[in-house]
């Protein structure tokens, strides 16, 4: 006889048919299969003989005196029955999956300039899509996030490469590479310049939410070939604004925050051979089920990801 059909050429086949000859194969008994399946054998039967009919009459089980056994055409259709079989209990745990999203709850941290657009955005869509999920969320650096992740006390955080916290532990879900912008005051020299390379700003007193540049994001200065001067701590990002268009320094913005600029400070491009200034990803735990929310919250989130990257290059 010649080669049994794909899986894609399979005539309508029910997947009652497909049950029984399965269970009838595993077991090697019509009896015990519909012991199985809580059938009567000639309910078995019935299936059997449809399915073979549907199949061109080739019969899939030679009868013996105790049990059957699989022909060569049974042994053929074992492995594509188990991937339809396989494929239809597949798309069913995706489906209940898509039904639980209806309920339950999503807890998430973010770092803070991801709650200027990012988060918000992917937010209000997320509580559009699925109004009856309870949110909590958290604000928090990086490494503090990872740590709540880690102990359960987080489904997912929108993390960032800044500061060279491993990373590797964790499912990363990639989100956006940002780009990094010098703010200045908009009477600066450099206002009107367009993109600059920071050692251009070697000399200026810069506002850093810490004294030390190395794991913020000044280590694009470092990279650049000079350390900065910070003249002002000053850990929110609204208020370092307000030091830069006081004449007090300069500061780096990442483009994430970009879009909340004041219109008394300038944005300047940075210019950075280097890799960008850091990668932003929602982060889960490796190994432990996710919530059936994350999934979509993940998709809200690189669909909100997307509009930023577009209107930052715009």
């Amino acid at each position: 006889m010649g080669p049994m059909p794909s899986p894609h050429e399979l005539p309508d086949l029910s997947t009652v048919w497909l049950r029984a000859f399965l269970e009838v194969a595993h077991r090697g008994s019509f009896t015990v299969a519909a012991r199985s399946l809580g059938w009567t054998q000639s309910a078995v039967s019935r299936q059997i003989s449809s399915l073979e009919s549907a199949l061109g009459g080739a019969p899939l089980f030679d009868r013996l005196p105790r049990g059957v056994r699989l022909t060569e055409a049974g042994r053929v259709l074992v492995p594509h029955a188990e991937a339809v079989v396989e494929a239809l209990h597949g798309a069913g745990r995706e489906l209940a999956a898509l039904r639980e999203v209806a309920g339950g709850r999503l807890r998430f941290g973010a770092f803070a300039t991801a709650d200027a657009a990012l988060v918000p955005r992917a937010l209000g869509a997320f509580r559009e899509r699925h109004p009856r999920v309870r949110v909590s969320r958290e604000e928090g650096f990086t490494p503090g996030l990872l740590g709540r992740l880690a102990a359960g006390h987080l489904d997912l955080a929108v993390v960032s490469t800044t500061g060279g916290t491993p990373l590797e532990p964790y499912v990363l879900h990639h989100l956006l590479d940002e780009s990094l912008y010098v703010a200045v005051p908009a009477a600066h020299p450099l206002a009107d310049g367009g993109p600059v390379r920071l050692g251009r700003l070697a000399d200026a007193d810069w506002i850093s939410g810490s004294a030390r540049p190395e794991g913020t994001l000044l280590d694009a200065a470092l990279r650049q070939g000079f350390r900065p001067r910070v003249a002002h701590v000053v850990a929110e990002w609204t208020a370092k604004q307000g030091y830069v268009a006081a004449g007090l320094g300069v500061t780096l913005v990442p483009a994430l925050a970009a879009e909340s600029v004041r219109p008394d400070v300038a944005l300047l491009p940075v210019l950075d051979e280097g890799a960008p200034a850091r990668a932003v990803y929602a982060a889960t735990v490796r190994g432990r089920s996710a919530v059936p929310a994350v999934r979509a919250f993940v998709g809200a989130l690189r669909e909100a990801a997307g509009r930023i990257a577009v209107s930052v290059a715009q």
